[in-house]
């Protein structure tokens, strides 16, 4: 909070303070060098230019999620000067995760924007903005000088042209010039060249992108045996090295190329050279995504099991409720079915926190949602005691704010169990990559219709059409091992075929 001073002292000794003393105030304020002010401060408390200048309340950059090591700004929703109020949003963060309200916790007025919108990669307890109590003056407030410069605001990444310079050639590589004119030379062109003591520039390039090609060196070899050529090496010059100064081509010295030289392509030795690739920015939650699934795949041992569920009854029970004008989804079903699974068999809601597992009191179904940042998964909290239709209202409501950046930290941190449905993209199956510290992830394809021989009432068999789905769970093995697996995908199975159950 900033701090508030109190002045006590008389008329005369105020005035001089605020400037409008006369030489006889000046006698009465010297003489009362000795008296109290504020709070037992003495006289030399006055000296300085922070006379009556408060501390200013500090905005830092807080931590939203618990992987949250850094942050973007990427819109400040109060002006300099405007009054803030406790509670009143002050700017939108980009997490690693979302886009996240910071909200002021006290009453005041702001007085300074250090970060700017769309400065990124702000560090976690960085300074960001400055604000004083009520009744202050906001003008007088300055930045500290010890938090050092702002972090730029970045910049759409524009693709790197290709250098004009000329390049230091590797020694392994030698290239055989007219003036300051470049020729490429396939590898059996070099060999020969260099072997009958022959120049490239005594010929004419024909391969692709102005390539001086075998059958070139070949030509130029046949020439110096009719004696149409002179042997013709390349004057001794610097080592390989040294970077001579570059000297505009002639139109008339260069080769007749049939294509340009440029675009430039990749240079032996060193990969992603200048010009040859655009660099895409990558955003928070990407790069988030990028180092937890390596993370998974490298340290979690994955194991997976597969089975195919029958739809049929699922669709049957759908259609009723449509009729009702109940909208629910064939992925709801499965959330509901994976949950009252779960209920079954509390072994499987686990979690590994580095040491050993962890049983999970509640049943708390990940979702995962495509956005245009990358992949979130918002959490049906609660999920085995919440019903079909419950469950139908929840994912869209937390799809919606997934999709539009809105989620709140508890709506996407932890979860024990997670379900990925890629059936609506077409996919037959996949398998997923687990969420640490969860055990397991349900991955789900589309429904398919298959014909499968089945009895009738009467026990005759006959061809009938199934629509069938395949699912695919990876479990972590030091948790959930494949018996315990393949009993939760029987078990899930059974619910699924049996809407009933899921009632």
């Amino acid at each position: 909070m900033a701090a508030s001073w109190r002045l006590r002292c008389d008329l005369p000794l105020l005035r001089y303070l605020l400037g409008f003393g006369s030489r006889r105030s000046l006698s009465l304020a010297q003489g009362a060098a000795a008296w109290p002010v504020g709070r037992g401060a003495s006289w030399r408390w006055f000296h300085g230019t922070q006379l009556l200048q408060a501390d200013p309340i500090k905005i830092l950059m807080p931590s939203l999620s618990p992987t949250m090591e850094q942050g973007n700004i990427v819109k400040w929703l109060k002006k300099e000067g405007e009054a803030v109020s406790a509670g009143d949003s002050l700017c939108e963060i980009e997490t690693d995760k979302a886009v996240v309200t910071l909200d002021a916790s006290d009453d005041g007025i702001l007085a300074k924007i250090v970060v700017e919108e769309g400065a990124k990669n702000i560090k976690l307890g960085s300074l960001i903005g400055l604000m004083v109590e009520e009744g202050e003056d906001w003008k007088l407030v300055e930045i500290p000088k010890d938090i050092g410069a702002p972090p730029p605001v970045s910049k759409p990444a524009v693709p790197p042209q290709p250098s004009p310079q000329p390049q230091i050639s590797s020694p392994a590589r030698k290239e055989h010039t007219v003036g300051t004119a470049r020729f490429r030379l396939s590898p059996a062109a070099r060999n020969i060249l260099e072997k009958f003591s022959l120049d490239a520039s005594q010929g004419t390039a024909t391969g692709p992108r102005g390539i001086f090609t075998k059958e070139d060196a070949l030509k130029l070899v046949e020439l110096k045996q009719m004696g149409k050529i002179t042997e013709s090496r390349p004057a001794a010059a610097a080592p390989p090295s040294t970077l001579s100064a570059s000297v505009p081509p002639q139109a008339t010295t260069g080769p007749s190329y049939p294509r340009p030289v440029f675009p430039p392509v990749s240079i032996p030795g060193q990969p992603n050279a200048a010009g040859t690739f655009t660099e895409i920015p990558a955003s928070n939650i990407r790069r988030v995504i990028a180092k937890r699934l390596t993370e998974s795949k490298s340290t979690v041992p994955h194991a997976y099991a597969t089975a195919d569920c029958d739809l049929g009854a699922v669709l049957k029970v759908r259609r009723d409720l449509v009729k009702d004008d109940i909208k629910v989804s064939v992925n709801d079903f499965i959330i509901r079915a994976a949950a009252v699974t779960l209920k079954q068999m509390p072994g499987v809601n686990v979690s590994w926190d580095g040491e050993g597992p962890k049983q999970l009191p509640s049943v708390d179904i990940s979702v995962a949602v495509a956005t245009d940042k990358g992949l979130i998964t918002p959490i049906i909290k609660d999920a085995a005691a919440k019903g079909v239709q419950e469950i139908a209202d929840s994912v869209k409501v937390l799809s919606k704010k997934a999709r539009d950046g809105k989620l709140l930290p508890e709506e996407y941190q932890g979860g024990s169990f997670s379900i990925s449905n890629l059936g609506m993209f077409g996919i037959d199956e996949f398998a997923a990559v687990i969420n640490p510290p969860q055990a397991c992830i349900l991955a789900v394809g589309r429904f398919r219709p298959v014909l499968k021989l089945a009895e009738d009432e009467e026990g005759n068999p006959q061809l009938r059409q199934h629509q069938l789905i395949t699912v695919t769970m990876s479990s972590d093995s030091r948790v959930v091992d494949d018996e315990l697996a393949t009993r939760f995908l029987e078990s899930f199975k059974a619910n699924l075929e049996n809407p009933m159950r899921l009632a």
